[in-house]
């Protein structure tokens, strides 16, 4: 079972993308979610994360009140939207499942998540 991670792109200062997160070959329906990123050079790092069935939720703190992470358990889909993008929000996202109960500070560590993605490139230009 692979995760299948789509939507990036191109996009300006104050634009706005929807990142979806599918998996290809199963059902991840009872699956906590995360969304994380990695710019050149840096460390992976937490972005948003969501549990099942999707009551709780949180973000890291540089985008708080600008990206909101949704799943769609009937769709078997994860989303991060992504409004007033910066130029430091560039990176390659990257989504990730994990069939144990988490709480949100352990959402945060990629370590926590069994699988991933395989990134979609996210380019914010100034």
């Amino acid at each position: 079972v692979q995760l299948q991670a789509s939507g990036g792109g191109l996009v300006q200062t104050g634009d706005s993308l929807r990142l979806s997160c599918a998996p290809s070959g199963g059902t991840f329906s009872n699956y906590a979610w995360g969304w994380f990123r990695q710019a050149p050079g840096k460390e992976r790092q937490f972005v948003a994360g969501i549990d099942w069935p999707g009551y709780m939720r949180n973000y890291a703190d540089s985008v708080k009140g600008r990206f909101t992470i949704t799943r769609s358990n009937a769709e078997n889909t994860v989303y991060l939207q992504m409004n007033s993008l910066k130029p430091e929000d560039s990176a390659v996202y990257y989504c990730a499942a994990t069939l144990r109960r988490l709480g949100s500070g352990s959402r945060k560590l990629a370590g926590n998540y069994e699988y991933w993605g395989q990134g979609t490139l996210v380019t914010v230009s100034s």
